[in-house]
């Protein structure tokens, strides 16, 4: 075995024991497949009000410019999915990846103590730890790592269990073994296209996102079009539709993270609570939660949209 396959493995050993679902590694290059890609759709504005999706082209698509020196990206997947659900079944919906802790928090916490095991164990190596929080195409890095295919919806699935998890690099200057991408098993099915209340799967493998339930509910800081009045089917904060109706997520399993638990009165509350929400209440239910991004401003415009 060489070192770079011993150092491969070494890592995701303790990948797994940090309680990561998976982990890939890929060499740290540019991804001249994806950049035509994004270029067209930025072109065609299906990134909506994102602004900051036109900003650092070049990062995005090249790990070097963000980690100088940089030789290889490990791709990590942790899982977030519950099978509990929300018990009014007219109340406003939360997506499931927002019940419980900021998962920024948690993970971040888990990547600092892999790149820290990683200097102690194999020596000095530099690099950095991202977790949806700068311009790097996650999902594009996990697909080159072979830890699943990217859907019709956009997401990353497995055979194993589905698409319900968090995506997260270290972008690191020691060169290791690489992974190879898997093969699409989405096959004919089109159940996520299907069940799109709002259209935003324009064709297979492209999402508009300026159509999309999650823009609407947390990126989009305007007005809500009214065009689209009547078709988020209770969603106030996310949309799962695409994810559940994927006959690859019957083989989700529970997460195994307390912190991702949701709080019970997040679960008990009644459409009638939630349309009353004060904000000292949407304090107390979301302290450390990801539904802060939307603010009390935005929860609440989100929920009069749905009546």
């Amino acid at each position: 075995m060489s070192k770079k396959e011993e150092y491969a493995q070494l890592i995701k050993v303790e990948a797994k024991r940090l309680g990561f679902l998976s982990c890939g590694v890929s060499k740290a290059e540019f991804l001249e497949e994806e950049a035509p890609r994004l270029e067209s759709w930025l072109n065609k504005n299906m990134h909506g009000n994102m602004q900051y999706m036109e900003n650092n082209f070049d990062k995005r698509l090249d790990p070097t410019l963000l980690v100088e020196g940089s030789k290889s990206v490990i791709s990590l997947t942790y899982n977030y999915y519950t099978d509990k659900l929300q018990q009014d079944t007219n109340a406003p919906k939360i997506s499931k990846y927002a019940y419980g802790i900021d998962y920024h928090f948690v993970i971040k916490e888990k990547l600092k103590q892999l790149l820290e095991f990683i200097k102690s164990d194999i020596g000095e190596v530099h690099g950095r730890a991202f977790v949806d929080s700068a311009p790097i195409m996650e999902k594009a890095w996990a697909k080159k790592s072979g830890l699943g295919w990217i859907g019709k919806n956009s997401n990353l699935i497995t055979q194993r269990v589905g698409s319900f998890y968090f995506i997260a690099e270290l972008i690191v200057d020691l060169d290791l073994e690489v992974d190879h991408a898997v093969t699409d098993h989405c096959g004919s099915c089109t159940a996520c296209i299907d069940a799109c209340p709002t259209e935003a799967i324009t064709e297979p493998y492209q999402v508009d996102g300026s159509k999309c339930i999650s823009y609407f509910t947390i990126e989009l800081k305007d007005n809500i079009p009214s065009e689209f009045k009547g078709k988020f089917d209770h969603w106030m904060f996310g949309c799962d539709i695409c994810q559940d109706v994927c006959p690859w997520n019957r083989f989700s399993k529970h997460h195994s993270q307390p912190l991702f638990n949701p709080k019970p009165e997040l679960l008990s509350m009644s459409k009638k609570d939630w349309e009353e929400i004060t904000q000292e209440t949407f304090n107390k239910v979301f302290q450390k939660s990801p539904v802060k991004r939307a603010k009390y401003s935005g929860i609440t415009r989100n929920i009069k949209f749905l009546k």
